[in-house]
């Protein structure tokens, strides 16, 4: 059975879509596990991100929101990618797989779809045209198996190792600026705000940075074997 890799884009009446619409300069990625859903925003132009954030909040049910003037996290409380004629509720009526994340840009949507018939994906067309999405087939391409074998990484494979303090430790130095450059935040000054000694929060984050990069290198060094073409291929947008 041949497979084929599809990058489908589609726009309509969506919360985070309007976002993107109404701020084109920025870009959305979207992961769900079918109870919540995490979202990275991307901002260019940043005296865009005030207006940006209020636009967000105005959404409701958005849980921890880290965020500056480049880039914001948030979580929401409830999964809305099953909602009433959203795509993925589409998606989930056929024999395809999904492949995280969903990007929004400009308005639009893009999904990565692993094909494994090609009546799925025409039957999902014709269904997507009858319930008023507009959409286009942005990629369409044999399946070589290169992205099957980034399928294994999963959540479970990457943090199932880290605890709870190391991962607080973590999320901690990311939402004080200690992972961008230039930094804007020490190990010391974190921990003097989160009220913890500067070595105990320094060995939770070392052993939890070390743990990842562990888990990690298996995965780039599948990707560094990759042709540039195959790099490519795999940016939705």
């Amino acid at each position: 059975m041949t497979l084929f890799e599809v990058v489908l884009k589609a726009t309509h009446d969506c919360p985070f879509g309007n976002i993107s619409r109404k701020f084109p300069s920025i870009k959305m990625f979207s992961w769900c596990n079918r109870e919540h859903e995490v979202y990275e925003v991307i901002m260019e132009k940043q005296d865009e991100s005030s207006a940006v954030m209020d636009e967000i909040s105005k959404i409701g049910g958005i849980l921890g929101v880290s965020s500056d003037r480049h880039k914001a996290h948030f979580v929401s409380r409830i999964c809305t990618c099953t909602t009433e004629n959203s795509v993925v509720r589409n998606l989930d009526d056929f024999d395809l797989l999904h492949v995280s994340p969903v990007v929004y840009d400009q308005g639009w949507e893009y999904y990565r779809l692993i094909i494994f018939r090609h009546e799925d994906l025409r039957k999902l067309m014709q269904q997507l045209e009858e319930k008023g999405f507009v959409f286009d087939i942005v990629r369409k391409v044999s399946f070589d198996g290169f992205i099957a074998s980034s399928l294994t990484l999963t959540a479970d494979a990457l943090f199932s190792d880290l605890t709870e303090k190391q991962m607080d430790a973590l999320l901690t130095a990311y939402s004080h600026g200690y992972y961008r450059l230039p930094r804007r935040a020490d190990v010391q000054s974190i921990a003097s705000k989160r009220r913890v000694p500067r070595t105990t929060f320094q060995e939770h984050l070392k052993k939890a940075e070390n743990k990842l990069v562990v888990s990690l290198v298996p995965y780039i060094q599948l990707y560094k074997q990759a042709s540039p073409e195959k790099r490519e291929r795999l940016k939705i947008r």
